[in-house]
C-alpha cells in the first residue's frame, strides 16, 4: 500500500530534496507540497495524506499551530514535524498539539523514509533514548500547573493499575519489548495494554500518551 505524503516547508529546496527523496521509494508517494501552515492545512484537506511532513517555522501559520488543526480536523493523517535542531524548543509543543514525533532536515535519505513509514504505521517517531531525553527536558520548560492529586486521579482513574504502570514506563522511554520483559509478560500483552491506555486517555500514539503521563505528573521530570 502506497503512502501519501504532504511536505510543509517554505524554503524550496527542502521541499524539493525530500520530494525526490521520497518519490525514489516505492512504497511512498509525495501528493503535493505547501509552502507555509495554512496552505498545508488546506492541501491536507483537499489530499487527505497519511503523513504530513512538518516545518516548524512557517509564515502565515507556524508549524504547531497547523499541527493541532490538522490533528483536531482530521483523523487519519499523521504529522511528522521537521526540525534543525533535536532540541528545538518548539518540538515538545508540537508533541503537545499532536505530533506523532521529529524528524531532522539533514536525515539521510533511508532515514526520512523510515521516519514516514514509522508514523504511517501509527507509532511514534522517537526512539526511546530520545523519548527520554526530549521529554525530560521540555517538561521543564512547560507552563502547564501541575494538576493537584484529585485531578489527576481524575485525567487517568480509568485506568488499571497494570495500565498506569506501563504508562509510566512509556514516559520513561521503553519500548514495548523493555516493558514486557521489566515486568515478565509477553510482548503481545504490552501491545494490548498500550491500545487500551491510547483508547481510555483519548491518545492518538505512545509519544502523546508520555506527554500525558509528565503533565498529569506520574513522571517527574529527570
Amino acid at each position: 500500500m502506497t503512502i501519501r505524503v504532504l511536505i510543509a516547508d517554505d524554503q524550496m529546496m527542502v521541499r524539493e530534496g525530500f520530494s525526490v527523496l521520497l518519490n525514489a521509494m516505492p512504497d511512498i508517494e509525495v501528493v503535493g507540497e505547501a509552502v507555509n501552515g495554512r496552505e498545508a492545512v488546506d492541501r491536507v484537506r483537499e489530499l487527505s495524506p497519511d503523513v504530513v511532513l512538518m516545518d516548524i517555522r512557517m509564515p502565515e501559520l507556524n508549524g504547531i499551530e497547523a499541527t493541532r488543526e490538522i490533528v483536531a480536523a482530521d483523523g487519519t493523517a499523521k504529522v511528522l514535524v521537521l526540525t534543525t535542531f533535536d532540541l528545538d524548543e518548539y518540538v515538545y509543543q508540537a508533541l503537545r498539539a499532536g505530533a506523532s514525533g521529529f524528524l531532522l532536515k539533514d536525515a539521510s535519505a533511508r532515514q526520512l523514509a523510515d521516519g514516514v513509514r514509522v508514523v504511517a504505521a501509527g507509532e511514534a517517531l522517537l526512539a526511546p533514548s530520545v523519548t527520554r531525553r526530549l521529554i525530560t527536558e521540555f517538561s521543564k520548560l512547560s507552563n502547564n500547573p501541575v494538576l493537584p492529586r484529585a485531578a489527576q486521579a481524575a485525567a487517568y482513574g480509568d485506568l488499571t493499575e497494570r495500565e498506569t504502570e506501563v504508562l509510566v514506563l512509556i514516559a520513561q522511554g521503553l519500548s514495548n519489548v523493555e516493558i514486557a520483559g521489566r515486568l515478565v509478560v509477553a510482548e503481545s500483552t504490552i501491545k494490548t495494554h498500550v491500545s487500551r491506555i491510547l483508547v481510555k486517555l483519548g491518545l492518538r500514539d505512545r509519544t502523546q500518551a508520555a506527554v500525558f503521563a509528565y503533565e498529569a505528573r506520574l513522571v517527574t521530570p529527570g
